[in-house]
Protein backbone atom coordinates (compact mmCIF):
# COMPACT_ATOMS: atom_id res chain seq x y z
CA UNK A 1 0.00 0.00 0.00
CA UNK A 2 1.14 3.53 -0.72
CA UNK A 3 -0.38 6.96 -1.04
CA UNK A 4 -0.52 8.59 -4.48
CA UNK A 5 0.09 12.08 -3.10
CA UNK A 6 3.28 10.90 -1.37
CA UNK A 7 4.41 9.04 -4.49
CA UNK A 8 3.92 12.13 -6.65
CA UNK A 9 6.28 14.05 -4.38
CA UNK A 10 8.89 11.33 -4.82
CA UNK A 11 8.42 11.23 -8.58
CA UNK A 12 9.03 14.98 -8.81
CA UNK A 13 12.33 14.51 -6.98
CA UNK A 14 13.36 11.56 -9.16
CA UNK A 15 12.61 13.36 -12.41
CA UNK A 16 14.35 16.52 -11.25
CA UNK A 17 17.44 14.51 -10.32
CA UNK A 18 17.60 12.72 -13.68
CA UNK A 19 16.65 15.54 -16.02
CA UNK A 20 18.59 18.45 -14.57
CA UNK A 21 18.07 21.50 -16.81
CA UNK A 22 16.71 19.45 -19.71
CA UNK A 23 17.00 16.14 -21.55
CA UNK A 24 19.74 17.30 -23.88
CA UNK A 25 19.62 14.19 -26.07
CA UNK A 26 15.86 14.19 -26.60
CA UNK A 27 15.63 17.91 -27.25
CA UNK A 28 18.49 18.03 -29.74
CA UNK A 29 17.69 14.84 -31.67
CA UNK A 30 13.90 14.45 -31.59
CA UNK A 31 11.46 16.84 -33.21
CA UNK A 32 9.12 18.50 -30.73
CA UNK A 33 6.05 17.14 -32.49
CA UNK A 34 7.31 13.59 -32.96
CA UNK A 35 5.20 10.81 -31.45
CA UNK A 36 5.94 7.24 -30.57
CA UNK A 37 4.60 4.07 -28.97
CA UNK A 38 6.61 1.83 -26.67
CA UNK A 39 6.13 -1.25 -24.52
CA UNK A 40 7.74 -2.05 -21.19
CA UNK A 41 8.56 -5.73 -21.20
CA UNK A 42 9.97 -8.34 -18.87
CA UNK A 43 13.29 -9.71 -20.11
CA UNK A 44 13.25 -12.38 -17.42
CA UNK A 45 10.48 -13.94 -15.29
CA UNK A 46 9.42 -11.43 -12.63
CA UNK A 47 6.96 -10.85 -9.83
CA UNK A 48 5.67 -7.43 -10.76
CA UNK A 49 5.93 -4.57 -8.26
CA UNK A 50 5.76 -0.86 -8.90
CA UNK A 51 4.11 -0.97 -12.32
CA UNK A 52 1.52 1.65 -11.36
CA UNK A 53 4.29 3.87 -10.05
CA UNK A 54 6.11 3.51 -13.38
CA UNK A 55 2.92 4.45 -15.23
CA UNK A 56 2.47 7.43 -12.96
CA UNK A 57 6.01 8.64 -13.73
CA UNK A 58 5.18 8.93 -17.42
CA UNK A 59 1.94 10.78 -16.77
CA UNK A 60 3.42 12.98 -14.06
CA UNK A 61 6.02 14.20 -16.55
CA UNK A 62 3.51 14.57 -19.39
CA UNK A 63 -0.21 14.19 -18.56
CA UNK A 64 -0.97 13.87 -22.26
CA UNK A 65 0.82 10.52 -22.52
CA UNK A 66 -1.44 7.50 -22.82
CA UNK A 67 -0.40 4.65 -20.55
CA UNK A 68 -2.08 1.24 -20.57
CA UNK A 69 -0.95 -1.01 -17.72
CA UNK A 70 -1.18 -4.69 -18.70
CA UNK A 71 -0.40 -6.40 -15.38
CA UNK A 72 -1.03 -5.89 -11.68
CA UNK A 73 1.43 -5.71 -8.82
CA UNK A 74 1.98 -9.15 -7.33
CA UNK A 75 1.40 -10.99 -10.61
CA UNK A 76 3.97 -13.41 -12.02
CA UNK A 77 5.03 -12.21 -15.48
CA UNK A 78 6.93 -14.60 -17.76
CA UNK A 79 9.91 -13.57 -19.85
CA UNK A 80 8.69 -11.48 -22.77
CA UNK A 81 5.49 -10.33 -21.08
CA UNK A 82 4.35 -6.78 -21.82
CA UNK A 83 3.92 -4.86 -18.57
CA UNK A 84 2.63 -1.58 -19.96
CA UNK A 85 2.14 0.31 -23.22
CA UNK A 86 2.91 4.03 -23.44
CA UNK A 87 2.28 6.32 -26.39
CA UNK A 88 2.35 10.01 -27.18
CA UNK A 89 5.05 12.65 -27.44
CA UNK A 90 8.33 10.85 -28.13
CA UNK A 91 10.47 13.35 -26.24
CA UNK A 92 8.37 12.94 -23.11
CA UNK A 93 8.44 9.16 -23.21
CA UNK A 94 12.20 8.93 -23.65
CA UNK A 95 12.87 11.58 -21.01
CA UNK A 96 10.85 9.71 -18.36
CA UNK A 97 11.92 6.23 -19.51
CA UNK A 98 14.88 5.61 -17.22
CA UNK A 99 13.16 6.82 -14.06
CA UNK A 100 10.17 4.57 -14.77
CA UNK A 101 12.37 1.57 -15.49
CA UNK A 102 14.57 2.15 -12.44
CA UNK A 103 11.71 2.01 -9.96
CA UNK A 104 9.92 -1.00 -11.42
CA UNK A 105 13.22 -2.90 -11.77
CA UNK A 106 14.10 -2.16 -8.14
CA UNK A 107 10.68 -2.98 -6.73
CA UNK A 108 10.20 -6.13 -8.81
CA UNK A 109 13.67 -7.26 -7.73
CA UNK A 110 12.60 -7.00 -4.09
CA UNK A 111 9.39 -8.88 -4.82
CA UNK A 112 11.36 -11.65 -6.55
CA UNK A 113 13.83 -11.96 -3.67
CA UNK A 114 11.04 -11.95 -1.09
CA UNK A 115 9.29 -14.77 -2.93
CA UNK A 116 12.46 -16.88 -2.78
CA UNK A 117 12.59 -16.52 1.02
CA UNK A 118 8.86 -17.18 1.38
CA UNK A 119 9.23 -20.37 -0.66
CA UNK A 120 12.12 -21.49 1.54
CA UNK A 121 9.90 -21.57 4.66
CA UNK A 122 6.77 -22.94 3.02
CA UNK A 123 5.08 -25.57 5.16
CA UNK A 124 6.23 -24.10 8.47
CA UNK A 125 4.26 -21.77 10.74
CA UNK A 126 6.76 -18.96 10.27
CA UNK A 127 5.91 -15.84 8.29
CA UNK A 128 8.52 -13.63 6.65
CA UNK A 129 8.90 -10.02 7.81
CA UNK A 130 10.93 -7.16 6.38
CA UNK A 131 12.82 -4.54 8.41
CA UNK A 132 13.44 -0.77 8.55
CA UNK A 133 16.75 -1.19 6.69
CA UNK A 134 15.31 0.39 3.57
CA UNK A 135 16.66 2.85 1.01
CA UNK A 136 16.07 6.35 2.43
CA UNK A 137 13.06 7.87 0.71
CA UNK A 138 11.84 4.58 -0.73
CA UNK A 139 10.53 2.81 2.36
CA UNK A 140 6.83 2.71 1.50
CA UNK A 141 7.56 1.45 -2.00
CA UNK A 142 10.13 -1.16 -0.92
CA UNK A 143 7.76 -2.44 1.75
CA UNK A 144 4.98 -2.56 -0.82
CA UNK A 145 7.30 -4.66 -2.99
CA UNK A 146 7.82 -7.08 -0.07
CA UNK A 147 4.05 -7.49 0.12
CA UNK A 148 3.94 -8.21 -3.62
CA UNK A 149 6.44 -11.02 -3.05
CA UNK A 150 4.38 -12.62 -0.30
CA UNK A 151 6.13 -11.17 2.75
CA UNK A 152 4.73 -9.14 5.64
CA UNK A 153 5.70 -5.67 6.77
CA UNK A 154 7.30 -5.10 10.15
CA UNK A 155 7.15 -1.54 11.52
CA UNK A 156 6.70 1.05 8.79
CA UNK A 157 8.49 3.56 11.01
CA UNK A 158 9.46 4.31 14.59
CA UNK A 159 5.92 5.45 15.36
CA UNK A 160 4.39 2.09 14.43
CA UNK A 161 5.36 0.17 17.54
CA UNK A 162 7.69 -0.11 20.51
CA UNK A 163 10.83 -2.13 19.82
CA UNK A 164 12.96 -2.40 22.95
CA UNK A 165 16.53 -3.25 21.95
CA UNK A 166 19.75 -3.80 23.87
CA UNK A 167 20.64 -0.11 24.09
CA UNK A 168 17.16 0.79 25.34
CA UNK A 169 17.48 -1.93 28.00
CA UNK A 170 20.90 -0.61 29.02
CA UNK A 171 19.51 2.88 29.50
CA UNK A 172 16.34 1.71 31.29
CA UNK A 173 18.28 -0.67 33.56
CA UNK A 174 16.44 -3.91 32.78
CA UNK A 175 13.90 -5.50 30.47
CA UNK A 176 11.24 -5.26 33.17
CA UNK A 177 11.87 -1.57 33.69
CA UNK A 178 11.87 -0.85 29.97
CA UNK A 179 8.60 -2.70 29.30
CA UNK A 180 6.92 -1.16 32.35
CA UNK A 181 7.84 2.34 31.26
CA UNK A 182 6.66 1.72 27.72
CA UNK A 183 3.33 0.27 28.84
CA UNK A 184 2.54 3.37 30.89
CA UNK A 185 2.88 5.69 27.91
CA UNK A 186 2.23 3.73 24.73
CA UNK A 187 -1.18 3.93 22.97
CA UNK A 188 -3.32 0.99 24.05
CA UNK A 189 -3.47 -0.69 20.62
CA UNK A 190 0.27 -0.43 20.00
CA UNK A 191 2.36 -3.58 20.37
CA UNK A 192 5.48 -3.80 22.51
CA UNK A 193 8.36 -6.04 21.40
CA UNK A 194 11.57 -6.77 23.25
CA UNK A 195 14.84 -8.02 21.79
CA UNK A 196 16.57 -10.91 23.57
CA UNK A 197 19.91 -12.41 22.64
CA UNK A 198 20.18 -14.76 25.65
CA UNK A 199 17.84 -17.26 27.24
CA UNK A 200 17.97 -15.52 30.63
CA UNK A 201 16.62 -12.40 28.91
CA UNK A 202 13.77 -14.48 27.49
CA UNK A 203 12.95 -15.57 31.05
CA UNK A 204 12.89 -11.95 32.20
CA UNK A 205 10.77 -10.87 29.23
CA UNK A 206 8.22 -13.57 30.08
CA UNK A 207 7.68 -11.88 33.45
CA UNK A 208 6.33 -8.80 31.62
CA UNK A 209 3.27 -8.23 29.44
CA UNK A 210 5.27 -7.91 26.22
CA UNK A 211 3.48 -8.77 22.95
CA UNK A 212 6.45 -10.11 20.96
CA UNK A 213 9.84 -11.51 21.95
CA UNK A 214 12.54 -11.21 19.32
CA UNK A 215 15.28 -13.84 19.41
CA UNK A 216 18.27 -11.94 18.11
CA UNK A 217 21.22 -13.83 16.61
CA UNK A 218 20.50 -16.94 18.67
CA UNK A 219 21.62 -20.40 17.65
CA UNK A 220 18.98 -22.75 16.29
CA UNK A 221 19.19 -24.86 19.45
CA UNK A 222 18.69 -21.83 21.70
CA UNK A 223 15.75 -20.75 19.54
CA UNK A 224 14.13 -24.15 20.06
CA UNK A 225 14.62 -23.79 23.81
CA UNK A 226 13.24 -20.26 23.77
CA UNK A 227 10.13 -21.28 21.81
CA UNK A 228 9.49 -24.03 24.38
CA UNK A 229 9.97 -21.56 27.23
CA UNK A 230 7.58 -19.03 25.69
CA UNK A 231 5.03 -21.78 24.96
CA UNK A 232 2.54 -19.52 23.20
CA UNK A 233 2.49 -16.80 25.87
CA UNK A 234 3.39 -14.25 23.18
CA UNK A 235 4.50 -14.15 19.57
CA UNK A 236 8.10 -15.07 18.76
CA UNK A 237 10.26 -13.42 16.10
CA UNK A 238 13.68 -14.59 14.95
CA UNK A 239 16.11 -12.05 13.56
CA UNK A 240 19.80 -11.47 12.90
CA UNK A 241 21.97 -13.10 10.27
CA UNK A 242 19.03 -14.53 8.34
CA UNK A 243 20.02 -15.76 4.89
CA UNK A 244 18.36 -17.90 2.26
CA UNK A 245 20.56 -20.87 3.19
CA UNK A 246 19.85 -20.56 6.94
CA UNK A 247 16.18 -19.59 7.08
CA UNK A 248 14.60 -23.06 6.83
CA UNK A 249 16.12 -24.51 10.05
CA UNK A 250 15.17 -21.29 11.85
CA UNK A 251 11.57 -21.57 10.63
CA UNK A 252 11.46 -25.16 11.85
CA UNK A 253 12.17 -24.07 15.45
CA UNK A 254 8.53 -23.00 15.75
CA UNK A 255 8.95 -19.22 15.69
CA UNK A 256 6.01 -17.18 14.41
CA UNK A 257 7.98 -14.64 12.40
CA UNK A 258 11.39 -14.31 10.79
CA UNK A 259 12.61 -10.83 9.92
CA UNK A 260 15.43 -10.04 7.53
CA UNK A 261 16.83 -7.05 5.68
CA UNK A 262 18.30 -9.28 2.96
CA UNK A 263 15.11 -9.27 0.91
CA UNK A 264 15.60 -5.54 0.31
CA UNK A 265 19.30 -4.86 0.79
CA UNK A 266 20.50 -7.79 -1.30
CA UNK A 267 17.79 -7.88 -3.96
CA UNK A 268 19.17 -7.54 -7.50
CA UNK A 269 17.24 -5.38 -9.94
CA UNK A 270 15.37 -7.42 -12.53
CA UNK A 271 15.82 -6.98 -16.27
CA UNK A 272 12.96 -4.91 -17.66
CA UNK A 273 13.22 -2.83 -20.83
CA UNK A 274 11.32 -0.27 -22.89
CA UNK A 275 11.19 -1.02 -26.61
CA UNK A 276 9.39 0.48 -29.56
CA UNK A 277 5.98 -1.11 -30.05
Amino acid sequence: MYDRFAVDRLIDLWLTEDIGYCDLTAQTMIDESATGAFVMNAREPVIVAGIDVAARIFQRYDPALKVDVKVRDGEHAPKGAILLHVSGNARSILTAERTALNIVQRMSGIANETARYVAAIEGTRARLLDSRKTTPGLRMLEKHAVSCGGGLNHRLGLDNGVMIKDNHIAVAGSIKAAVSRARKLVPMLTKVEVECDRLDQVSEALETDVDVIMLDNMSVEDMKTAVAMINGKCKVEASGGIRLDTIRPIAETGVDYISTSKIMQSAPAVDIGLDEA
